[in-house]
C-alpha cells in the first residue's frame, strides 16, 4: 500500500504505523492495513483497535485537505502473558486466571508456583492443574482468557458424637437373617435361636466421641474441627450401666432384647411351650415367648414383642412390640360376613413363614418367608414375600392397603385370583396434613405481614419513654410468631417431601411373574394386568401409574 509503514521499534516490541497522506492514492482502509497485520510476526502481536483508527481518520483528513504532514502511531506491541490469582474469602481454593501471550512468552511452572507464593497461595496447589492450563494456553489463541480452580483448601472434619453399638439383634433381625451353617449354603429353616438374655449381660456399647480432623485454606491458615460429644445412654426398661465400664450397659433383668430409637429395653418374658386351652390365654405386660404352637380361638396380648417358635391356627394375637412367627399362620374366613378367625396386630412389623385367611394390622412393614394367600393385610410400610435381599415368594388372593412397596416372586396366580393394593389411605393422611398446614401457614403469613409493617412503623417513630416496656413487648411477639412462621414452613417442606417420597415409594415389584387380576390404585389412579407378565415393576410418576419391565 502507497503511504503504508508498519514496522518494529529497536527491540521488536511495538509495533510503529507511519502514515504519509502525500504518497496516498485514495484514502487509507483500516480493513487493509488490518490484513496486512494478520500476516507475518505481527499476526500474533496485540494490536490497539483504537490507535490504528485514530492514525487512519488523521491521515484520511490531512489527504482530503492536501496536508503532507506523516502520522506516526504506536499501534501494537508483543505481550507476555497475565497471571492473576483470586481467592474467595473463605480462602477455600484459588482460582488462576491466565490470559495467554501476544507474541510474548508464557510463564514456566516454576514461575506460576512463585506467583502463587507471592498472593499468599502457599496449600493445596494443584501442579497437574497448572501444567494443563500453561499446555491449553500454547493451543490457545492470542488473548484468551483461561480460568481453572489450581488450589483447594481441606474443610476440616468434625468429630463424630459417641455411637450406641447393640449387643444383642432384635429377635426380628435373627429371624430375617437365617444363620449360616459351617458350609456356604443357608438353611432357611435355621433361623437362628431366639435368646433371652440373662442377668449382667452386656446389651449395648457406648463408643468414644471422636476428635476429628483439622483443615487447612488455601493461605495455609490451620482450620480446627469440633470434637465429638459424649451422648448420654436413654436408660430402657431392665437395662443398668456396667460398673466396671462406664460406656457399657448391662441387663438388669432376665428377658427379651429390644432396641428401638436409641433406646434398650430388656422386656420381661414370658416363656411357655404353647398356648392352649390347657394353658388359658396370655396377657402379659411384657414380652412373650412361645416355643410351641398356638391353638384355635386362643388369644395372645403382649406390651412387648411375641415371638412364637411354631404354628398359629385361628388364633387372636396383640403385641405392642412386633410379631414374629417362625413357622405358619392359617384361619378359616366367614365368607358371609368376611371375618377372619385368625389376626395378628402389631405396633411394629410382622413377620410369618407362610400364611393363608390371616388378618394382618401393623404400623410397621410385613415379612413374609414363602408364601402368603387369601388374606387381609393393613401396614404402615411395605409387603415382602420372600428373602430380604431378593424375594421370590408368591403372593396371591389378597386385599392389601400399605404405605410402600409390595414385593414378590410371584404377584397373583394363574387361576387369575384377584390380588388388591391399594396405597391410598396413607397418601390421604399425609394430604389431609399437608393441606391443614398449608391453611395455617396462609393465616399465620397475612398476621405477619400485617404484624410486620405495624412494627416497622413502631420503628420508626420515637416512642415515649412509658410506653416503650410495651413496644418491647410488642417486638418480642412479633419475633416469636416469625419464629412460629420459619418453624411451619419447615414443617410444610418436610410434609411436601413426604408426599413426594410417597409416590416414589409405592410400586409393585414382581422378580419372577406377574400374572393376570393384580389391582394397585391410589386415589382415582389405578391399574391392572390384563396378561400375564414376566418380572415386572408397577410404578407411580407423574400421576400415572407405569408398567417396566426388570431386566
Amino acid at each position: 500500500m502507497n503511504g503504508v509503514t508498519i514496522s518494529f521499534d529497536k527491540s521488536r516490541t511495538y509495533i510503529n504505523l507511519m502514515l504519509n497522506p502525500s504518497e496516498f492514492t485514495s484514502e487509507v482502509d483500516i480493513r487493509e492495513i488490518r490484513q496486512l497485520l494478520d500476516t507475518g510476526e505481527t499476526k500474533r502481536l496485540y494490536v490497539s483497535e483504537k490507535a490504528l483508527k485514530t492514525a487512519c481518520d488523521t491521515a484520511n483528513h490531512y489527504f482530503k485537505t492536501g496536508d503532507g504532514t506523516i502520522v506516526q502511531e504506536r499501534i501494537g506491541e508483543r505481550k507476555n502473558a497475565e497471571i492473576e490469582f483470586r481467592v474467595p474469602e473463605d480462602g477455600m481454593k484459588a482460582n488462576l486466571i491466565l490470559t495467554t501471550p501476544y507474541g510474548g512468552k508464557l510463564p514456566s511452572l516454576s514461575t506460576v508456583k512463585s506467583l502463587a507464593v507471592k498472593n499468599r497461595v502457599v496449600r493445596g496447589l494443584s501442579t497437574k492443574t497448572i501444567t494443563a492450563m500453561l499446555n491449553s494456553a500454547k493451543q490457545s489463541q492470542p488473548g484468551t482468557v483461561l480460568e481453572e480452580t489450581v488450589a483447594k483448601g481441606l474443610p476440616p472434619r468434625n468429630g463424630k458424637n459417641s455411637k450406641f453399638i447393640p449387643l444383642v439383634p432384635n429377635a426380628l433381625e435373627r429371624v430375617l437373617k437365617p444363620q449360616t451353617n459351617d458350609g456356604e449354603r443357608v438353611d432357611m429353616r435355621n433361623l437362628g435361636e431366639v435368646i433371652c438374655v440373662k442377668v449382667n449381660t452386656p446389651v449395648l456399647r457406648r463408643t468414644e466421641p471422636t476428635k476429628g480432623r483439622s483443615g487447612f485454606d488455601v493461605r495455609g491458615n490451620k482450620l480446627p474441627a469440633v470434637s465429638g460429644e459424649w451422648v448420654d445412654f436413654k436408660m430402657g426398661s431392665g437395662t443398668v450401666v456396667s460398673d466396671s465400664d462406664a460406656n457399657l450397659l448391662m441387663s438388669s433383668i432376665s428377658g427379651m432384647p429390644k432396641y428401638r430409637d436409641q433406646i434398650m429395653n430388656i422386656d420381661d418374658t414370658f416363656i411357655c411351650n404353647g398356648v392352649n386351652v390347657g394353658t388359658g390365654h396370655v396377657n402379659y405386660e411384657g414380652a412373650v415367648l412361645v416355643n410351641g404352637d398356638v391353638t384355635e380361638k386362643m388369644q395372645i396380648k403382649a406390651a412387648g414383642d411375641v415371638t412364637i417358635n411354631g404354628f398359629v391356627e385361628s388364633a387372636h394375637i396383640e403385641a405392642g412390640g412386633d410379631i414374629i412367627i417362625t413357622e405358619g399362620a392359617m384361619g378359616k374366613v366367614n365368607d358371609t360376613q368376611g371375618e377372619y378367625q385368625c389376626k395378628l396386630v402389631a405396633a411394629g412389623s410382622i413377620h410369618v413363614q407362610h400364611g393363608q385367611g390371616i388378618d394382618v394390622q401393623c404400623s410397621g412393614n410385613i415379612t413374609v418367608g414363602r408364601q402368603l394367600a387369601y388374606s387381609r393385610l393393613r401396614c404402615g410400610g411395605g409387603v415382602i414375600v420372600g428373602q430380604i435381599d431378593k424375594p421370590m415368594g408368591n403372593l396371591f388372593a389378597c386385599d392389601i392397603i400399605s404405605q410402600s412397596r409390595v414385593e414378590a416372586g410371584t404377584l397373583g396366580a394363574v387361576s387369575g385370583s384377584t390380588l388388591k393394593v391399594d396405597f391410598s389411605p396413607g397418601f390421604n393422611q399425609l394430604l389431609e396434613r399437608k393441606d391443614s398446614l398449608d391453611e395455617l401457614l396462609r393465616q399465620i403469613r397475612e398476621n405477619n405481614l400485617k404484624h410486620k409493617e405495624k412494627i416497622t412503623l413502631i420503628q420508626s417513630k420515637k416512642i415515649p419513654k412509658e410506653l416503650q416496656r410495651k413496644a418491647a413487648e410488642a417486638i418480642e411477639l412479633f419475633n416469636n410468631e416469625s419464629a412460629l412462621l420459619e418453624w411451619l414452613e419447615n414443617k410444610a417442606n418436610e410434609v411436601k417431601t413426604a408426599k413426594e417420597t410417597y409416590q416414589s415409594d409405592i410400586k409393585l415389584i414382581a422378580n419372577k411373574r406377574l400374572y393376570p387380576g393384580v389391582s394397585a390404585k391410589l386415589n382415582n389412579r389405578n391399574w391392572r394386568s390384563e396378561r400375564e407378565y414376566d418380572r415386572a415393576q408397577i410404578h407411580y410418576d407423574a400421576h400415572q401409574w407405569h408398567y417396566e419391565p426388570i431386566i
